[in-house]
């Protein structure tokens, strides 16, 4: 009896995993969409409420992750924080440490300039691998006043930083910037990661980004998904002449007049994974506190999402 009890008993438990992954299989295939949702923490930097707070915070608004300044992390520490902590507690709070916004000058044509950039982005890949975040951008900062930058010894110089990062266990994700007199175009970020001849070579676009620089949303269509594992997401208003454009005014998704729609529905066509990292620079966002703030940013951004996706 204790027999046929047992075997019954486990085979009900079976029948109910099989019917639980079933049932988990179907909603995943209903799913219209292959995004999750990031918060960028430029959205509530003039908050200042330190990492942690960023992490719970972003937790509570209903984000799957989080990208966050280096200059943060770096804070921390130096106020006494522990790395393990910060892993501990983005596990404990279910968000995922998808980058890290660093500023070192790893394409400038300084050699020694560039080789404090590498010594600087080994430094912060070490901290970032020790509390599992995966990526981190790496912009062309130091190279943005000047026009004429060598791209094809740009991408030699991304290969070198992709190395690194491969040593280190962190991706440096090519970021365009829209402002900047080099890596403004999206054809021109293209070039530097394809010419680097590195197969984990990825480009970081950003919705404003691609408007102050002057690229089309249809550029996306020329690069495969698992060369895109993030964009920023924001808006922008209408502006005749997109050279005056200014992070300061970049507003939340479907406040303004970006292609929104059509770049997640060229995005998704990828099917592959791709974090919507919500990046304002906005003084009346800042102004708000800072768990409104991430509360109203992530409901812009499924909104949208939803009429993409209907």
């Amino acid at each position: 009896m204790q027999r046929r009890t047992l075997l019954k008993g486990s085979l009900l438990s079976t029948a109910a995993l099989a019917l639980s992954f079933d049932e988990s299989f179907t909603e995943a295939k209903k799913s219209k969409h292959n995004f999750t949702f990031c918060l960028n923490t430029s959205t509530i930097r003039q908050q200042n409420i330190g990492l942690l707070a960023e992490i719970k915070t972003a937790a509570k608004a209903g984000f799957d992750g989080l990208e966050f300044w280096i200059q943060t992390l770096e804070q921390y520490v130096k106020d006494g924080g522990k790395l393990s902590e910060v892993k501990k507690v983005s596990n404990s709070e279910g968000i995922i440490l998808e980058d890290a916004i660093g500023f070192a000058a790893w394409i400038v044509d300084d050699d020694d300039k560039r080789q404090k950039a590498l010594e600087q982005m080994k430094r912060e890949m070490g901290m970032l691998a020790e509390i599992g975040c995966k990526r981190i951008a790496a912009p062309p900062v130091g190279a943005t006043n000047e026009a004429g930058l060598n791209l094809y010894k740009a991408a030699e110089r991304y290969a070198k930083i992709l190395d690194l990062g491969k040593e280190m266990g962190v991706l440096p994700q090519l970021e365009l910037w829209g402002f900047s007199k080099n890596l403004h175009l999206f054809g021109e970020t293209l070039l530097v990661a394809t010419e680097s001849g590195h197969p984990e070579a990825v480009i970081l676009p950003d919705v404003y980004h691609l408007k102050r620089g002057g690229s089309s949303p249809h550029a996306l269509e020329f690069v495969d998904g698992r060369k895109i594992h993030m964009i920023h997401i924001n808006d922008y208003p209408e502006m005749g002449d997109r050279e005056k454009l200014t992070d300061a005014m970049r507003v939340m998704p479907g406040d303004g007049v970006a292609p929104l729609k059509e770049i997640l529905q060229i995005l998704n066509a990828k099917k592959t994974p791709i974090a919507l990292s919500l990046e304002i620079f906005n003084e009346g966002i800042w102004k708000m506190d800072a768990k409104t703030a991430c509360e109203l940013g992530i409901s812009k951004m499924k909104k949208m999402v939803e009429m993409a996706f209907p």
